[in-house]
């Protein structure tokens, strides 16, 4: 492919991507936007004025899904980077049962997941609280870290390990010194990843949070339903400014540069 024709296809990617989002930053600057104009008559910021006013949700909301996606993210880092390594390290019978297995939250539909878990949740006393949505948050955020490190796992030298323990490295000081630096650009791009999973749910916080738990997707789906488009798109904004952040901190990692530096077996 021609250089031309690679960065014509990139414009195309790049129009194709930010022209859904002008008309939701346009919402949150108009005062009135009505067919056939083109661009709204009046700007105001008044809308974001009203988002961050003291009786406003959204500052708390905020604060609530930010919270939520960094215990999410943290809870899927612990579980998924062991199960990670197994997954990439060892073959054993049933591994691709168990990868399968582990693609089921995201193929069954969330209102489905929502559903069943919702049952067990009332009766653990886990609905309508925080801590029941970070932990139903896990069901989509733990796949992604897990076959994100497994992929960091399949190209990491564990040897290195073994070299350690042999000059009388102990348990903790090879996994602080010679495994976490091997493995960090993959924690970092598998840990972001799961922030931005748990920081867009909507059906299943709704579900276990009953209403009670407002975080930005609840209020977005509020406002956009009640035809309060200039809150929608404010509230749309600042959804997207955590992906747009990160997408930019790991843009090295994900075009599959440094994932590890543990190198290849």
């Amino acid at each position: 492919m021609s250089t031309r024709a690679r960065v014509a296809l990139g414009l195309v990617l790049i129009v194709a991507l930010i022209a859904p989002l002008l008309p939701l930053a346009l919402w949150s600057v108009a005062r009135g936007w009505f067919f056939p104009q083109i661009l709204p008559a009046n700007w105001t910021f008044a809308p974001w004025m009203q988002a961050f006013a003291p009786r406003s949700e959204i500052p708390g909301a905020l604060v609530s899904t930010t919270l939520i996606a960094l215990a999410a993210s943290a809870l899927a880092l612990g579980l998924g980077i062991p199960a990670g390594r197994a997954l990439g390290l060892y073959r054993f019978r049933g591994k691709v049962l168990v990868e399968l297995a582990l693609l089921a939250p995201v193929i069954v539909p969330g209102i489905a997941v929502g559903l069943g878990i919702h049952g067990v949740f009332l009766r653990l006393g886990l609905t309508n609280s925080a801590l029941g949505v970070v932990l139903v948050h896990l069901v989509p955020t733990l796949p992604y870290v897990i076959f994100v490190m497994s992929g960091v796992f399949a190209n990491y030298d564990a040897e290195a390990e073994a070299q350690a323990r042999s000059l009388g490295a102990r348990p903790l000081q090879v996994l602080w010194h010679v495994m976490l630096p091997a493995i960090a650009p993959g924690i970092v791009v598998a840990g972001l990843f799961a922030f931005l999973v748990s920081w867009s749910q909507y059906i299943l916080t709704l579900t276990i949070g009953g209403g009670r738990v407002v975080t930005l997707p609840l209020l977005l789906y509020a406002q956009a339903g009640a035809g309060r488009n200039d809150q929608a798109g404010v509230l749309a904004m600042l959804s997207l400014a955590p992906g747009l952040v990160i997408l930019a901190l790991v843009a090295r990692q994900l075009t599959g540069r440094g994932m590890a530096i543990g190198g290849t077996r």
